[in-house]
Parts: structure tokens; sequence; C-alpha cells
């Protein structure tokens, strides 16, 4: 092995053994606020939905408060969805192909801009504000997509093995506090709307329910986005490329141990001798190593990579895209929920501000017991009990969940009250929520964390950023499947009881069916991920036998 060799191992043996010290903690408020973000700006968009029908939709004639069509609630909800599955496959091969560092702040800035943007939407009719809504909401997904791959690569490549899933996975619970956040503004803003310019309920007043000062409610949630993003970009932008990336891919070892001793206080031997004769024995190893590495390191599209990873890959994008089609489909039931406890009563016994307020407080209290927590599980206990029970367990008990929900559905429900047909009586409500709650619970404290760490930790640092791109890309189309194609195939069976603008599905009972399968098949797949705890990068990415081989190769190249 050369010296360049010896120093570049040298480092990612640090790494891997380093204690855990302030930069660790920096890095994950740097990465983490970018995922904070992410689920502000994708999930706020749920509080606000009714408002912009209110304000934008609204036809007399029906006497009803007005809600987006269904085409319009798909084009809004769903475009950032789509944008963001583009961006973790651009971004995610960018990663790869030109640096971490270098395309880490591009996402960031993005992020940045479109918020702000999507709170300035233009226009003076229905059409073009969802026009240029839509247009600013895709290229803020666009930019969340490559948050996705950059902060779970950059973060699994500057941990150390004893505690990297916990690293990894609190990167990516931010997003239970962004969800709470959104909702929480969102409280606020309504509130202090709703004290400013108070307007009686639809039913009393249609006209003055919904005042026209509601339109900045929408807008300054949307734009508070764009702070906490802001606050880190300068740190992200400073923060040195990641060693392995430097090292492995680059094969600037000197550099990669440079950038760390920065960092992580140590100190490694990385003098070499400077004269002449030295310097050509350099150039004549560096030449022999590039040309090793030419030789055993394998392109992503090829039979050696699915020889090694093609089932790996597999496992994490069907995994992934089941989850997600669970996750994602949970308005199924949210608002039969939310009836049955009373804490969303029917839309028209409310004005415009108060609507906002009570779908926010909801939101709110659902995160706090039920997503947040799941979350912050997984942190604690990912490194102790490992990746693949915490995704095999989540997996089982969301089926099971579902299940129950599934065959006793209605029975927990309760049926519509007869004096108020939109709330419900009877059933068992605290039990109803409990199994709602229980269902993201499992999925937080499960596969929903599980998806993200793990590819970021099994596939070879030139295809690291790649490969959980396409990991999370299929998780979004599978989030696609789960918010529209399972709203309109919970639709009622019957012909004129289905939602105003719908088309009959196959029911609520027979979705959450298929939902309960969908999670058995994650848990079967689940069997084509190897458990990742207490391993280096190296190791599971099969580059250290990589390393092995082009030593073997150089040594042939030197005694030529």
């Amino acid at each position: 092995m050369t010296g360049q060799s010896a120093v570049g191992m040298e480092v990612l043996r640090t790494l891997d053994k380093a204690k855990t010290q302030g930069y660790h903690f920096k890095s994950i408020i740097i990465a983490g606020m970018g995922f904070f973000t992410d689920a502000y700006d994708l999930f706020s968009i749920s509080t606000v939905t009714r408002l912009l029908g209110r304000l934008y939709y609204y036809d007399p004639a029906l006497g009803k408060p007005g809600t987006l069509p269904p085409n319009v609630a798909a084009a809004v909800n769903g475009v950032a969805l789509v944008g963001t599955l583009l961006g973790q496959l651009f971004f995610g091969w960018a990663g790869d192909k030109f640096g971490r560092k270098k395309v880490y702040g591009i996402t960031l800035l993005l992020m940045i801009l479109t918020s702000i943007a999507s709170g300035l939407s233009l226009g003076s009719n229905a059409t073009s504000v969802m026009t240029t809504l839509c247009f600013f909401r895709f290229w803020l997904g666009f930019g969340i997509g490559g948050d996705y791959p950059l902060s779970a690569t950059i973060m699994s490549e500057y941990s150390n093995t004893k505690t990297r899933g916990a690293f990894i996975g609190a990167v990516f619970a931010m997003q239970g506090f962004g969800i709470l956040s959104g909702a929480t503004v969102a409280i606020i803003l309504s509130s202090a709307f709703n004290a400013a310019y108070h307007r009686p309920a639809f039913q009393v007043d249609q006209i003055r329910s919904t005042p026209p000062q509601a339109d900045y409610v929408w807008r300054l949630l949307f734009m508070f986005g764009a702070l906490p993003a802001a606050l880190t970009y300068y740190y992200r932008i400073r923060m040195p490329e990641t060693a392995r990336y430097t090292a492995l891919v680059e094969k600037n070892n000197d550099q990669a141990a440079r950038d760390m001793e920065k960092v992580l206080h140590v100190q490694f031997q990385t003098k070499h001798d400077d004269s002449s004769v030295a310097m050509g024995v350099q150039k004549h190893q560096a030449a022999a190593e590039r040309e090793a590495d030419k030789k055993v390191q394998y392109k992503l599209f090829s039979h050696e990579f699915l020889r090694r990873h093609g089932y790996q890959l597999l496992g994490c994008t069907v995994c992934w895209f089941m989850l997600d089609v669970a996750f994602y489909s949970q308005n199924l039931f949210q608002k039969d929920i939310f009836s049955a406890v009373g804490w969303i009563p029917a839309a028209k016994k409310m004005s415009a501000l108060e609507e906002v307020f009570k779908i926010s407080r909801a939101q709110a209290l659902i995160a706090l017991v039920s997503t947040v927590p799941g979350y912050w599980v997984t942190v604690a206990l990912i490194d102790r009990i490992g990746r693949w029970w915490i995704q095999l367990n989540g997996f089982f008990m969301m089926t099971l969940f579902m299940l129950v929900l599934t065959f006793d559905y209605y029975n927990l429900r309760g049926d519509p009250c007869p004096a108020d047909s939109s709330k419900y009586c009877g059933g068992n409500h605290l039990a109803f929520i409990a199994m709602y709650a229980l269902t993201f619970f499992f999925a937080n404290f499960g596969p929903n964390s599980t998806t993200f760490i793990v590819p970021a930790e099994l596939f070879p640092a030139r295809l690291r950023s790649t490969c959980h791109g396409i990991s999370a890309a299929s998780g979004k189309a599978g989030a696609i499947v789960g918010a529209f194609g399972f709203l309109y195939a919970s639709q009622n069976e019957h012909q004129g009881k289905q939602d105003h603008g719908y088309p009959t599905g196959i029911g609520i009972k027979k979705s959450l069916l298929v939902l309960a399968v969908c999670n058995a098949i994650g848990f079967f797949f689940t069997f084509f991920v190897p458990e990742t705890n207490g391993k280096s990068l190296e190791e599971l990415s099969g580059e250290n036998e990589e390393e092995s081989n082009g030593a073997v190769e150089k040594t042939k190249a030197d005694n030529l």
C-alpha cells in the first residue's frame, strides 16, 4: 500500500473511532435544519388547503364553503412531491459527480428562495394564483429532494461507527419538529388574524365568514419556512467536503486529512519526502493507483454492482416505497378521527380562520403524541438494537394496526349522529385515536426512520448519494400513490355518497386492507437489507476489498 493510501485508510479508521465531539452536533444542526424546513414546507400545505378553497373557489349557488376542485387539490398538494422525487434523483447523482459540498448549499438556497416565492404567488384570480403557487412549490420540492441524499450521505460519512445511526436518525428526526412547527405557526397566524378580523361562522354569514385578510395567512405561513434554512445557509456552505469523498472518490488523502484535522481535532502523519526522486516515485504510484482504481471500481449499471448490491438496493427501494404509500395515506381516515372526537366541526360551523386554527391544532396534537416521539425513540435505540429489528418490528406493528382498523373501522368510529351528521356517535373514540396514533408511531419508530438511514450506509462512497437518491425517489413515488391514489380509491362505493367532485371508489375498509398488505410487503422485503449496525462504511460497501484489490494491482504495476 502506498504512503498516500496509508494516509487515506488512517483517516477513515480515525473517523470510525473518533469520540463524539462538538462538530458532530454542529453537523446534525446544520443538516437537520434542512429537514426541519423540508417537513415544514411539505406538510404545512395541509393546514391551509381548505382556506385556499374558501378564498378562491367559493360558489354562492352551492351554499357550502369553497373547496379546491379535485384536480386543483391534487396539483397543489402533489406538485411538491413530484419535484422532490426529481430532486432526489438529480442531486443524488450530482452529490457523487461533483462532491457533497459543492451542491449542498444549492439545495438550501433553492428552498429559501422558493419558500418566499410561494408566499408571493401572483395573480388576481384563482387560476393564476394556483398556477404560480404550483410552479414555485415544484421547485421547492426539487430543492427539498436534494436534501435527502446529501444530508444522509454527509452525516454518515462524518459519523463514527458507534453512534452513526443515532446521528443520521437525529437529522431525519428534525422532520418531526418541522411538522410541529408548521402547525404551530399556522395556529399563531390564524389566532392573530382571527383576533384582528373576527368573523362569524359560514352558516351565519357566508360572505363575511372569510375575511379578505385571511389571504395573508397562507402566504406568511409559507414564507416563514425560509427562516430556519436561511439561518444555517452560511454554515452549510462553510462545511468541508467529507473525508470519505475526498479520500475514496477524489483520491486526495492529504486533503482529507487536513480537512478532518480542522474539525475533529486529530493529527495525521501526512508529511512526505520532498526530494525530486521521492516526487517521481509518488507520481508513479499515483498513476498506478488511478489505473488500478479503473479496474476495480465498478459502475452503477454493471453486473458487479448487481452482484454486490442489487438485492440491497431492491430492498431499500421497495421498503421505502411501501412505507410512504402507508405514511402519506393518513388523510384517508384523519378527517374521520378529527370529526369523531369533535376536534374539527363541520366546515359550515366555522369561519375560515377558525377552521385553519382547529385543523392546525389537531395536527399539532398528533405530532406531539405520535410523530415526534417515534422519531426520537429511534434515535435513542437504533445503535443498541439495530436498524433491521426496528424496521421489521415497525412494519409488523403497522400491518397489525391497519388490520384492526380494517375489520373494526366503523365500530371504532361510530355512526353519524342523528342531530348532527358531521359528528360520529357511538363507537370507541379513544381506541380509534390510539390505533391511528400507534400506526404512525411505529412508522416513525420503524421504517420511516430506517429507510432513510440504511441507504446512506450500504453503498460505496462513489455511488452512495446516487443510491440514496434512488431509494428516496422510490419512497416519493409511494407518497404520490398514497396521497392521491388512495384518496380516490377510498371514496364510497355507492354513487352520490362520495366526496363532491370525486368518482366512486372501493371504500375506506378495502383501502385500509390494501395498505395493510403494503406494510406486509415492506416487512418481507426487509429481509433483503442487511444489518448495518456496528460496521464501518467501507466494510458494508465492500470498499475494503476494493482497496485490497487495488493494492495488488499497484504492486504488480510497481514490479513492471
